[in-house]
């Protein structure tokens, strides 16, 4: 999983940049993928970076332990969860992936490339 979040920081930066933005502020939970130090390490090349040369910096803010309510998409995800999966159903990723752009309603993108070790 530390893949894909580093994946997302790049591309979420490269936006930021495009944007002109200085400063990219996530909010986490501490899901394990949030606090795995492969990603703390990561996240620190980029602001080194921002800060010898210009560019996006990552300001990472961890929400309290056990804090449900300072998450409000997390009801969401349960509704989603529902509303794309059937149990008696083994779904293909692609028609997975067409039922949870249609349920929330979004523009498909283009998946990210990934390159793992």
């Amino acid at each position: 999983m530390r893949h894909v979040t580093t994946a997302v920081l790049a591309w979420l930066g490269q936006q930021m940049a495009a944007e002109q933005k200085r400063v990219l502020v996530l909010v986490w939970d501490h899901a394990s993928w949030h606090i795995r130090r492969e990603v703390r390490t990561w996240i620190r090349r980029p602001n080194q970076q921002a800060k010898r040369h210009g560019g996006v910096r990552l300001l990472t803010c961890r929400l309290p332990v056990k804090s449900p309510w300072l998450t409000p998409i997390e009801p969401r995800w349960v509704h989603g969860k529902r509303a794309v999966v059937e149990p008696a159903c083994l779904w293909t990723a692609p028609d997975l992936i067409t039922r949870v752009y249609a349920d929330f309603a979004t523009e498909q993108l283009e998946p990210l490339q990934q390159h793992v070790a």
